[in-house]
């Protein structure tokens, strides 16, 4: 801990420190500016630069020296830009490590813009053609997952009271945002639990609300994502740093109170309806197939046919 919190006070005084007191210590190779940045081509003719990769032709570290070498990785990039666009290339991708930031307002100077940004790194690009940029946007939607979490003997579904949302008056579905890489089933068994305790099982998709400009998203739109699940489990345990209440109630009374919202009141009433006229009726199921990449495979959700 002790070694964290010197090297935290280092990078604090290095970040209150005028800027001239940067310099950016290059490969013996890059002092000329008659040198180019070196990145990977992709198939859609784009070119990647990684600054944090010891193959693009520069090591980036911050020292006390003078900004020159800035300078000098400005001519860089101004002559590998020339040259990509002489070769056809289209966009450019400029991958820059937080540690390397100072880079940004430079490749800003000469048309890059952000693109997204991680933890760790900011994704810059250009478009070198002069028609209409293609360079698609990055993540447009985040996805939300509740589960419907059914006793089919009982005919009750598990419904939560939020304790961080304006409506936390109201019974609503258990759920929470989806982690990367993580599938719509899993999501919902996992913030069910973590939420009331319950364990339960995917077993098919009832529906999907689309929301553009969700206050929560950042400016993005979003997808909620109902799957009906099957418990494994009754005894509530619910959060009480997320939940203020939970319980089993019966379906046929979420579908008619006027204390939940519409969006639980139209899943009840689909629930209602499997138990009528059976689920296969409402579900939308899943099979894993595998994908055209190695070793991969995809979720293919649908309405069941009979096998051919």
């Amino acid at each position: 801990m002790k070694v964290i919190a010197a090297h935290m006070q280092s990078l604090q005084k290095l970040i209150t420190r005028p800027l001239l007191s940067y310099r950016w210590r290059f490969h013996t190779s890059c002092h000329s500016q008659q040198d180019m940045l070196k990145g990977k081509v992709d198939k859609w003719k784009g070119v990647t630069v990684d600054l944090g990769s010891p193959d693009c032709g520069l090591e980036g570290t911050y020292i006390q020296t003078s900004l020159r070498e800035l300078d000098a990785f400005a001519g860089m990039l101004r002559k590998s830009l020339k040259q990509w666009k002489t070769e056809g290339k289209r966009a450019v991708w400029l991958k820059v490590p937080i540690l390397q930031s100072r880079f940004v307002p430079v490749a800003a100077s000469q048309g890059f813009q952000f693109h997204h940004a991680d933890k760790q790194y900011s994704m810059l690009t250009t478009w070198l053609p002069k028609d209409h940029c293609k360079i698609p946007h990055f993540a447009s939607h985040q996805i939300g997952v509740a589960g419907c979490v059914l006793r089919e003997d009982t005919k009750e579904v598990l419904v939560v009271q939020d304790r961080n949302r304006e409506t936390s008056h109201m019974w609503k579905l258990p759920g929470g945002l989806s982690d990367p890489g993580e599938d719509f089933g899993d999501t919902a068994v996992r913030e069910v639990f973590e939420e009331t305790g319950i364990k339960s099982e995917f077993q098919s998709i009832l529906t999907v609300r689309q929301l553009h400009n969700y206050p929560g998203a950042f400016g993005k739109s979003d997808l909620y994502i109902v799957c009906r699940l099957r418990a494994l489990s009754h005894d509530i345990n619910h959060c009480a740093d997320e939940i203020i209440g939970c319980k089993w109630t019966d379906v046929g009374e979420l579908a008619t109170t006027q204390s939940t919202s519409l969006i639980s009141t139209h899943v009840a009433r689909l629930v209602l309806h499997g138990f009528r006229e059976g689920f296969d009726t409402i579900d939308i199921g899943m099979k894993e197939l595998p994908a055209v990449f190695k070793n991969m495979t995809y979720k293919l959700y649908h309405r069941q046919i009979p096998d051919l």
